[in-house]
């Protein structure tokens, strides 16, 4: 059994890995993960994401820790957050990451593409009312650039504000993101190390 004895379900996790990808070997590494990050209860809590060191200098990190308590993410048709999730939800979350298998269809990867592109704008669209809006993008476009270290809170404010008038005046249609290959630059690496290592 090996690293798969702390799964507690052989069946649960073959049925999880066909919904996310992630190869029953990643599984095991994610349960473990997520069994450290809540100190071995069942559910993750926000504050438990907020002890990842990695996070501690990402720009966009209250995003990314919301995402994993959007009900947006893991049901569909899902609205507003909650408080906690199981390792079921946050497993579904971290498959927005998966880097795509080599051997998939022309037709799976722009399923990939289009399920990231989702989870992105719902990352974004902070009042979950289906747009972004100036307003959002300003918030976003302020904290990557204030958080860099490189400009000052109110440099990065005006620069910001900036980008929202330009934005604002400028009569967009639906925008088509072509070029941008998503499916393979957000995704998390599986090495073959100790996940005490992956877990600093």
């Amino acid at each position: 059994m090996g690293i798969f004895q702390s799964l507690p379900d052989d069946h649960q996790y073959q049925t999880l890995s066909q919904k996310t990808g992630f190869s029953l070997e990643q599984i095991a590494i994610l349960h473990n993960r997520f069994k450290q990050l809540s100190q071995n209860e069942e559910t993750l809590r926000r504050d438990d994401l907020k002890t990842i060191q990695d996070l501690e200098s990402n720009p966009i990190r209250s995003q990314i820790i919301e995402a994993f308590f959007d009900r947006r993410n893991f049901q569909k048709d899902g609205v507003g957050s909650v408080e906690e999730i199981g390792f079921e939800e946050f497993l579904t979350i971290m498959s927005y990451f998966r880097a795509p298998a080599h051997h998939i269809t022309d037709e799976q990867r722009e399923e990939m593409r289009r399920a990231k592109l989702r989870f992105l704008f719902n990352m974004h669209d902070t009042d979950n009312d289906g747009t972004i809006t100036l307003e959002e993008y300003r918030h976003v476009v302020e904290e990557l650039l204030s958080r860099s270290g490189a400009l000052g809170r109110e440099t990065a404010k005006g620069i910001a504000d900036a980008a929202m008038l330009e934005v604002a005046s400028i009569s967009v249609g639906p925008m088509i993101l072509k070029g941008i290959e998503i499916e393979t630059r957000m995704h998390i690496r599986f090495l073959n190390m100790d996940t005490s290592v992956l877990c600093k």
